[in-house]
């Protein structure tokens, strides 16, 4: 059953590379060996309404329905729509990295759970969740995609289909948290491609986005320029945490 539910993310591919690319891509659920990490969830900062309409940016009070943060009134961003389950900040950060950069996964179903209930309102008119990939160089060296992971938990709990084949990331890039902001967007320019064969499949869909971490958007950006070249029709983006600081208008 499990290696099915793992094929089936990699449809385009033949079985056995699939079942060896997803050895990797989706590394073993055991963690007993792993050190455990410190954490309190009760201090987390779990996002919610009120926010900006499209990009998910939290207000202290309501302003209505459909408001937008200042940010986006100046400069929208392209994707029609962006939650986060939490705020990245010192407390949440450890779990966090922890299954980022050390594979644990002891969390991953609360992780899952609560982008579920962020994302809440984009369920009903999406089709389809596409984790943003990692190159194969990355994937190479960290085993695993998280963002895969995520998506996998998600698509069980949702009912919507994950497909981790619609976007590739042919161009290797330095990591993102080594770039200025308007480096991010830069770095990712052109990173991202949907093959040949899929394109059909994704004309006049509604995906959902899944990654990490929401610092600037531009991640977020690069993949929604790309689904929408190969026909997309909305693009929403739901992401485990996001880096909430004072916005900077851009001029």
């Amino acid at each position: 059953m499990e290696s099915d539910k793992k094929t089936k993310l990699f449809a385009p591919v033949g079985k056995k590379m699939a079942r060896g690319i997803l050895d990797i891509v989706l590394p073993p659920d055991g963690t007993a060996s792993h050190k455990t990490v410190s954490e309190d969830w009760a201090s987390f900062v779990y996002l919610d309404e009120p926010c900006c309409d499209r990009c998910g940016f939290p207000f202290d009070y309501s302003r209505g329905t459909g408001e937008v943060c200042a940010r986006c009134m100046v400069d929208p961003p392209i994707f029609d729509g962006a939650r986060s389950a939490l705020q990245y900040e010192e407390e949440s950060s450890a779990p966090i990295l922890s299954f980022k950069h050390g594979g644990r996964t002891r969390h991953l179903e609360r992780f899952a759970q609560q982008m579920v209930r962020a994302g809440r309102t984009f369920w009903p008119k999406a089709d389809v969740l596409v984790p943003v990939p990692l190159h194969f160089l990355r994937l190479r060296k960290r085993k695993f995609n998280q963002a895969a992971l995520l998506a996998r938990v998600m698509s069980e709990k949702t009912g919507l289909p994950c497909r981790a084949d619609y976007l590739w990331r042919h161009k290797p890039t330095t990591s993102q948290g080594l770039q200025t902001a308007k480096g991010r967007f830069r770095n990712v320019q052109g990173a991202f491609s949907v093959p040949e064969d899929i394109k059909p499949e994704i004309k006049g869909k509604n995906i959902v986005i899944i990654d990490d971490v929401y610092t600037t958007g531009a991640t977020l950006e690069a993949c929604t320029r790309t689904l929408r070249r190969a026909g997309a029709n909305k693009i929403y983006a739901v992401t485990l945490a996001r880096v909430v600081r004072d916005q900077e208008i851009p001029t």
